[in-house]
């Protein structure tokens, strides 16, 4: 287990590669997961990429392996939980492990975070893949709500959930229209129990707030890198039609809705995801 040390957090990160887990000096693809998740939902699509990429997962500050310290520092809180800092994190990851450059596949609230990153240091990177990403409406009922629901899922997050029969089914039942390996829903079930408390209600009031209805479509649309964008037709948390909405206001945005999947395409239909992102990266037949 590798951990390096961003401002305060002890980051967690690891490598997929095809030479057994260390850098070879290939491309770099830098994976990024979603609110509540870590980098493990990503290592299926990273060992498959690994011919081609040396895959760096790595876990957001206060999800997964890097907890916030616990008391929370003043330095730390005084971070916060606004994306364009979950943004800097990364630029500060991949020059203490002296990174230059990258392909970023960021999923869900990471593809957000990721947004901001391609608009803060377009110069870093050379392609992205946003997996289930949007721009959505402000509605101050609809958002209330949310954060009130929200506020009792995260509080109530008892360990002993996830030694329950089948917890993992329903828990996941709201992300996904087809099924997945049991030990991916597991993984998301014990990662969402872990999760710091701070750091998941910081970001859901940062990434689905009044906030972020002015400022995504303006980053969406200021955006320099070439850009995937694969929703899941039957998406109930991040809908497709908000990835064509994003998709619409920049020709640089390549937008592709896979059928029959939802939240979580790569691995609901994980053959499907990977022709689109080795077509848009032009990774050669013969090299798969």
């Amino acid at each position: 287990m590798a951990y390096v040390s961003i401002r305060g957090v002890d980051h967690y990160y690891e490598w997929v590669t095809a030479d057994g887990g260390q850098p070879s000096g290939k491309p770099v693809m830098v994976f990024m997961h979603g609110w509540g998740g870590s980098d493990r939902y990503w290592e299926s699509t990273a060992q498959a990429l690994k011919q081609q990429f040396d895959c760096l997962l790595y876990d957001l500050r206060g999800f997964g392996r890097s907890p916030l310290p616990k008391p929370i520092p003043e330095e730390v809180k005084a971070i916060g939980y606004e994306l364009e800092t979950y943004a800097e994190d990364l630029a500060l990851l991949l020059d203490a492990l002296g990174i230059q450059k990258i392909v970023l596949n960021a999923h869900s609230t990471g593809s957000s975070i990721a947004v901001f990153f391609l608009n803060l240091y377009p110069e870093r990177v050379d392609r992205a893949i946003l997996t289930c990403s949007g721009i959505f409406e402000y509605d101050e009922k609809a958002f209330k709500a949310f954060y009130k629901f929200g506020g009792y899922v995260v509080a109530f997050r008892p360990k002993w959930l996830s030694r329950i029969p089948f917890v993992d089914r329903i828990f996941m039942a709201r992300f996904l229209h087809r099924s997945i390996p049991q030990r991916d829903r597991q993984a998301f079930l014990e990662d969402f129990l872990v999760a710091d408390y701070d750091a998941a209600m910081g970001t859901i009031y940062t990434a689905v707030s009044e906030r972020a209805v002015e400022v995504m479509p303006k980053e969406f649309a200021q955006l320099q890198v070439p850009t995937l964008l694969i929703s899941g037709q039957y998406d109930q948390i991040i809908p497709a039609e908000m990835g064509r909405q994003a998709a619409a206001l920049n020709s640089i945005v390549e937008h592709i809705v896979m059928p029959k999947t939802s939240h979580f395409p790569m691995l609901e239909d994980p053959d499907t995801y990977l022709q689109h992102v080795r077509r848009f990266l032009a990774i050669e037949p013969a090299t798969i």
